[in-house]
């Protein structure tokens, strides 16, 4: 059974930092692209940024220059540095394959509010 374990989230005022962890236990880590994903109360869960197996990323436009998505294959982690938050960042946080074929985890709560 796969299971993703988010953490790290908070409540932090605008211009704070986070960092997020997603601990994974399936098959295969290296080689597939992971992702983090987010949602906001009232949205669709929307990709953030994601990471090939070979540490290629993409980040949505909202984000790029302020988060830094990256991997540690070998103990099957991944991670989103988050800089410069902003309040429209606030939502949970997920992280899951991209596509996603893994079953979502519980998330973990970033609020950014002053």
């Amino acid at each position: 059974q796969v299971q993703l374990v988010e953490s790290g989230g908070g409540l932090m005022q605008p211009g704070g930092s986070l960092r997020l962890s997603c601990a994974a236990s399936g098959r295969g880590f290296s080689l597939l692209s992971m992702a983090w994903y987010r949602q906001a109360p009232g949205n669709e869960r929307e990709l953030v940024a994601a990471i090939t197996g070979g540490g290629n990323t993409n980040y949505v436009d909202s984000v790029k220059g302020r988060f830094t998505i990256s991997r540690n294959n070998a103990q099957k982690m991944v991670y989103l540095a988050m800089n410069s938050l902003k309040p429209e960042d606030t939502a949970v946080y997920y992280c899951n394959t991209n596509p996603p074929i893994w079953g979502w985890g519980q998330g973990t709560q970033v609020s950014v509010s002053s």
